[in-house]
């Protein structure tokens, strides 16, 4: 599973591979797992050569991080890439006994997020990932959703990181968001090394074609593409009504489409995940795409959509029919290892 890092912004760049592993559901994202569960996850995304690993203090309230720190515990440092993000902090909370976390995650409401993008809730921010982590250093750092807060995010975050990054404590800053428009923002107005695009890349939707991606190509940005089942409707080779589009139901003309999606991709033998998997990285800005996973069994089916060879006929009939933008670069055929 090799880097794709070679080449894009900055001389002391973390190589990611091109599959990587996002950690949001060690943090019970929707339903709990284990300890023990979690553990295995990693365990398996090691064995099959990822060593790209993102998390967030958000996932699970600092559950996704302790456990993914657990399980990379015995690892050598040097051999992956570990990014977290700021912008929200964690603060321990009193009372409700038994009450539960009611931002899609199944833990215990010990602590609640706060919207912070000072200078000072940076740094605080980072100090706590490494703790919870187990670290002494994470090699990206990436704003966290600041759609609500771009100026402070701009004017105090964002120095912080570079102030960061010059002091060698990280390798690469960026920003994560679900927008393209705040993305394009900071890849033209800012140094960043890297961005984190969830969801405005895949087979359904390619508005970051408009402006981000150029603005990425321009200045040497590289991106990793999240979200690239579009929150699990490109998941399934046959999508079914009730799947999510963007953590909520999705609406049925998005069923019709991705079942359209479903039907070409199948007549030329490869199943849509695959070709989900697969679409964003033919991008050349795109360097890696970062799949979540819960359990060592998803690891091995996402390696395998991963590493399935993908017929160029299928990406010409797919931009023939209008299903696909003509401009989406680089579509051939693709087969990994």
């Amino acid at each position: 599973m090799p880097s794709t890092a070679d080449g894009w912004a900055g001389e002391v760049i973390p190589r990611l591979t091109d599959l990587s592993l996002g950690c949001a559901q060690l943090g019970n994202l929707y339903r709990a797992i284990t300890d023990e569960q979690a553990q295995a996850t990693v365990t398996a995304a090691w064995e099959h050569g990822i060593r790209y690993f993102d998390t967030a203090p958000h996932y699970g309230l600092g559950l996704s991080e302790r456990r993914l720190g657990a399980a990379l515990a015995l690892r050598p440092r040097d051999e992956y890439v570990l990014s977290t993000k700021v912008g929200r902090l964690l603060e321990p909370v009193g009372g409700h006994p038994g009450r539960t976390d009611d931002q899609g995650f199944d833990v215990p409401a010990t602590s609640r997020r706060v919207w912070d993008f000072s200078r000072d809730g940076v740094l605080r921010s980072l100090e706590d990932s490494l703790a919870r982590l187990g670290v002494d250093r994470v090699d990206i750092v990436y704003l966290h959703d600041p759609d609500d807060h771009y100026r402070q995010a701009l004017e105090d975050a964002y120095p912080a990181l570079e102030e960061l990054r010059a002091q060698g404590v990280v390798s690469a800053i960026g920003a994560g968001m679900n927008q393209t428009a705040m993305l394009t923002q900071f890849a033209r107005h800012t140094d960043v090394d890297l961005l984190m695009l969830a969801g405005r890349y895949t087979l359904l939707e390619q508005t970051a074609l408009d402006e981000l991606l150029p603005a990425c190509q321009e200045g040497g940005i590289g991106v990793v593409a999240a979200g690239v089942f579009n929150s699990g409707l490109l998941a399934r080779a046959q999508p079914v009504p009730g799947a999510h589009y963007d953590y909520a139901e999705a609406p049925a003309e998005l069923v019709r489409r991705a079942a359209r999606l479903a039907e070409v991709c199948a007549a030329h033998g490869t199943p849509l995940p695959a070709a989900a998997l697969a679409f964003p990285l033919a991008h050349p800005a795109v360097i890696s795409v970062c799949v979540g996973a819960r359990s060592p069994e998803q690891v091995e089916r996402n390696v395998a959509l991963h590493r399935a060879a993908i017929p160029a006929a299928l990406w010409a009939e797919l931009k023939g029919l209008g299903l696909v933008r003509d401009s989406a670069p680089g579509l051939s055929a693709t087969t990994r290892s």
